[in-house]
């Protein structure tokens, strides 16, 4: 099976990396040394996923418990044989689709791919990655690289360079800076390792893009579904506390908050309101994606003590978002 090209198109090549960086890191992969980079969804932390060492690493620096499994991405869709011991039609359909792009497929995994890449789990999460500068990464280093988000475990996932550094420091050997993130969430997991096609996680491939490919919709999320990545009730979260608030009942809410509140909602901001800070979101659930993570970190260091979302639309194009939100938000 060969790549093939995505609906999703590549965004506009930067600037900033250029062949020496990419070099660089290529090298610091092979020797068990950490790489953040950018892709399409978010800034991943990269590591050879062929080295439990470097693995492990990745595990120490987020601060990430054990036995939580971690994506891992690779160049072309030839590669899934290397990491799968069964590749399903479904897989092939999906990747035909929407590989380079923000899917990724769970497979049963193959023989010598270690427990620290899959949490002990008998699957593993594989995607190819729609950003050139992650392409030309995985193009030179020639084999799959381990990412999770570049940032803290439970905390704001990264979208831009500046994220990483600010969350990660000097932990990371290098970062390649390919601008802000075009999506800005993560990517849709789908469970193909069993008999049916399930949704472990929502992303910007819905489910009506999956059923349109494979004839069958994704079931939702079971008791026996695999471990995936960014799937525990309690993730995505600013350090203040966040929360959801119905849009039925947000005047009379915003009226009895704190006055040093910040805001994230669809309305503008009253006259004379005293709040810390005030974003007003795109009602476009594209655009609302890609600056969620952003618009987060920003009202979390503006120094408010609570952060107010008013809660996007109940519809399909909003799951994603509301997906984030809710684990994002205080109990």
């Amino acid at each position: 099976m060969t790549r093939a090209s995505s609906r999703f198109p590549l965004p506009a090549r930067v600037d900033a990396p250029r062949s020496v960086p990419i070099r660089d890191a290529v090298a610091i992969l092979r020797r068990g040394g950490l790489v953040a980079f950018p892709t399409e969804t978010v800034y991943g932390l990269g590591a050879d996923a062929s080295n439990a060492a470097a693995v492990a690493r990745i595990y120490e620096v987020k601060g990430r418990p054990a036995g939580h499994p971690i994506i891992v991405h690779i160049g072309d869709a030839g590669e899934l044989a290397r990491w799968a011991r069964e590749i399903p039609e479904a897989a092939t359909k999906l990747a035909a689709r929407f590989w380079p792009g923000p899917l990724t497929l769970v497979l049963r995994r193959a023989t010598g791919v270690g427990d620290e890449l899959t949490g002990g789990e008998d699957t593993i999460g594989l995607r190819i990655p729609n950003h050139p500068v992650a392409l030309e990464l995985l193009r030179q280093f020639g084999g799959g690289i381990a990412a999770p988000s570049a940032n803290k475990f439970g905390r704001i996932s990264p979208t831009t360079a500046e994220h990483v550094r600010n969350d990660l420091g000097d932990e990371v050997n290098l970062i390649l800076d390919g601008g802000p993130c075009e999506i800005g969430i993560e990517s849709t997991i789908v469970d193909l390792s069993r008999d049916r096609p399930v949704l472990l996680r929502p992303g910007r491939v819905s489910t009506g893009d999956i059923a349109a490919t494979l004839g069958a919709t994704p079931e939702p999320r079971d008791r026996n579904a695999p471990r995936a990545p960014g799937t525990l009730e309690s993730h995505y979260a600013p350090r203040k506390p966040l929360r959801l608030v119905a849009g039925d009942q947000w005047d009379e809410r915003v009226r009895g908050a704190p006055q040093n509140c910040a805001v994230l909602c669809f309305r503008a901001r009253p006259p004379g309101e005293k709040c810390a800070m005030w974003i007003r979101a795109s009602a476009d659930p594209q655009r609302y994606a890609r600056d969620l993570y952003s618009n987060l970190r920003a009202l979390d260091a503006s120094g408010c003590d609570e952060i107010l979302v008013e809660e996007p639309p109940a519809s399909a194009e909003w799951a994603a978002i509301r997906d984030r939100l809710a684990r994002a938000r205080s109990a």
